[in-house]
């Protein structure tokens, strides 16, 4: 890797001249600079992170807290989620501190010790939900943040609160129209109760496409917790009825795998099921679901927080002039839901 004195040779110029166009260039003659800044760029010289955090007093570092482990389908989006902005952030020479709390309470407990000891710089919020308290603290403290999680039932946001969200509600509007398109009439969903900021979102899609009056949408539809036993019982209610679904949408790749479970067990095994999230395990069994597209979502988080390509974080906004929120699309991504008989023989 090239140094300080690699670039003091290449640009003819002391080791004291190159550590000024780094942290002082101000005091450096134009022409001195320019020669400089050339040498950096031939050479491919990176100022040691270590050394900068030390001269600038910032840590370089973003904080993001972990949610408890659900079941292994549910979390892998958040996982992902938070191996991607390792990686972005690493690409600007910025760390990331993972850190678990129970409740929003305590998560904001170890912001404000994080942040009072210089741990961290900024923060990242995962999910949000109705008047999220860490969202109005964190603007009250004027601490950096961003949230993957837009303000729900807030009817003014704030400009100063810097979020991305995808929407899901044009996801699952999306899936259904396809479904229609491939010939169901009967497209029955399974969601979470509400309020849920992202699950109402998510059926509101299903509301706008399905093309069901109001009697049929309460028949075919369920609501319940998350998982793949919920989502199987759910599912197999609607199985059960006098003209079952054609074609199951569901708001999670867990209540869809449970659908799956659900269908096969009925002698349903070409029925359609569409999942969200588009987990390992949708890959694994051909279910098709909606992905949210993780690498811009971390891209927009981080172009939020310290602008299009640098690692010094800005400032929260102060007004709506900037935008201060990204809402992206996710796509539905096709798959042979019926090509593995779970539970059963593969080979059969």
């Amino acid at each position: 890797m090239p140094t300080v004195d690699d670039v003091a040779r290449v640009a003819q110029v002391s080791r004291q001249t190159v550590s000024n166009v780094l942290n002082s260039p101000d005091i450096v003659r134009e022409g001195t600079r320019a020669r400089v800044q050339q040498a950096i760029d031939d050479l491919g010289y990176r100022p040691h992170a270590s050394a900068r955090r030390l001269r600038t007093r910032k840590s370089s570092t973003i904080g993001v807290r972990l949610d408890p482990l659900r079941d292994g389908i549910s979390g892998a989006v958040l996982d992902r989620f938070v191996h991607k902005l390792a990686e972005q952030a690493d690409a600007r020479d910025l760390r990331v501190m993972i850190f678990t709390a129970d409740g929003h309470d305590d998560e904001l407990a170890h912001i404000r010790r994080l942040r009072d000891g210089s741990d961290v710089d900024a923060f990242v919020l995962i999910g949000t939900d109705h008047g999220d308290s860490r969202i109005s603290w964190l603007i009250d403290n004027r601490v950096p943040f961003v949230s993957f999680g837009r303000p729900w039932g807030a009817e003014h946001p704030n400009p100063r609160h810097r979020w991305i969200d995808v929407d899901g509600r044009s996801g699952v509007r999306d899936a259904v129209a396809h479904l229609r398109a491939s010939g169901a009439r009967r497209i029955g969903w399974i969601g979470w109760p509400s309020p849920s900021g992202t699950g109402d979102e998510r059926r509101a899609g299903w509301v706008e496409a399905c093309g069901l009056d109001e009697a049929d949408r309460a028949r075919y539809s369920a609501i319940t917790e998350d998982g793949v036993p919920e989502g199987s019982r759910c599912a197999e209610g609607m199985l059960a009825l006098a003209e079952p679904p054609d074609a199951i949408v569901c708001a999670s790749d867990s209540l869809a795998l449970g659908a799956l479970m659900a269908a096969q067990a009925a002698g349903r095994p070409d029925l359609p099921v569409v999942g969200f999230d588009d987990t390992p395990v949708a890959a694994a069994v051909g279910l098709s679901s909606i992905e949210q597209p993780l690498d811009e979502v971390v891209a927009a988080a981080l172009a939020l927080l310290f602008g299009p390509h640098g690692d010094d974080v800005l400032p929260n906004p102060d007004s709506d002039e900037e935008p201060t929120h990204r809402l992206l699309v996710p796509r539905l991504v096709e798959r042979r839901s019926s090509h593995l008989r779970l539970g059963g023989n593969p080979g059969a």
